[in-house]
């Protein structure tokens, strides 16, 4: 017995598939784009009014922005490394200053009686 399933190998949605079924498609615009890379989509875009094409698409392949013309496309984003909290202090305050703050901390807690 096949387990009773009178449906067995099909799927939901399954069945001939056509525009009678479907309905008429809406009409598509297709747009190139070209990335730093030299990569190039084409995505499709339903054409109605007041339709707003972006300006830069992402990249399938790489992720790079990509923009409509071929010959200048627009810069790979720049990547700026991990900077950690003690950097961007360092990057505020000078030695001399960190020195200043570190002995008005000291002092305040020599004063409560918490460090000696």
């Amino acid at each position: 017995m096949a387990g009773g399933n009178a449906i067995r190998g099909s799927r939901v949605g399954a069945g001939p598939m056509g525009e009678a079924e479907r309905g008429e498609s809406a009409p598509r615009v297709h747009i190139t784009y070209h990335c730093a890379n030299g990569h190039q989509t084409t995505p499709s875009f339903a054409e109605e009014p007041g339709l707003v094409i972006p300006e830069t698409w992402d990249c399938p392949r790489c992720g790079f922005p990509a923009g409509q013309d071929a010959e200048n496309p627009p810069a790979p984003p720049r990547v700026e490394p991990y900077k950690t909290h003690l950097a961007y202090v360092k990057e505020r305050r000078s030695d001399a200053e960190g020195e200043v703050i570190l002995d008005e901390a000291l002092s305040s807690l020599r004063e409560r009686g918490l460090i000696q």
